[in-house]
């Protein structure tokens, strides 16, 4: 099992990462930081991205059959950047969310996504 800090490191390893939050996906608050974010303020980006993805979860959940659907990673892309979330279930307190960001012109988005699923099957027990 890959440890908090470990697996920070091993985000920011990723080529073009240039942030990186964990985030408790329940209270929204900054678990550890990566890269560039130690200069934002990432108790603020924290909240932000999980709010942007409980709402995108409560918005998908209504069109879906049943109602319910899992997100496995979410990418937003912008003018300065690749945004990934990938939530995750862990041994940890509660569920968390990796968040990386990537240049926009030095990253490899493929691969930057079977990094962070590789990453997370590290630290998923459930």
């Amino acid at each position: 099992m890959l440890g908090i800090e470990d697996c920070l490191t091993e985000v920011m390893a990723i080529p073009g990462a240039l942030d990186a939050i964990l985030i408790d996906q329940t209270s929204g608050t900054a678990v550890a930081v990566g890269g560039g974010s130690r200069h934002v303020d990432t108790e603020k980006s924290a909240a932000g991205l999980s709010e942007t993805l409980r709402a995108t979860l409560d918005g998908l959940a209504t069109t879906s059959p049943g109602g319910t659907i899992r997100i496995s990673d979410m990418i937003i892309t912008t003018d300065n950047g690749h945004h990934l979330l990938r939530p995750l279930e862990t041994v940890f307190d509660g569920p968390l969310v990796i968040y990386v960001r990537l240049d926009l012109e030095r990253s490899n988005l493929a691969l930057a996504r079977h990094r962070l699923q590789a990453l997370s099957g590290r630290l998923i027990t459930t």
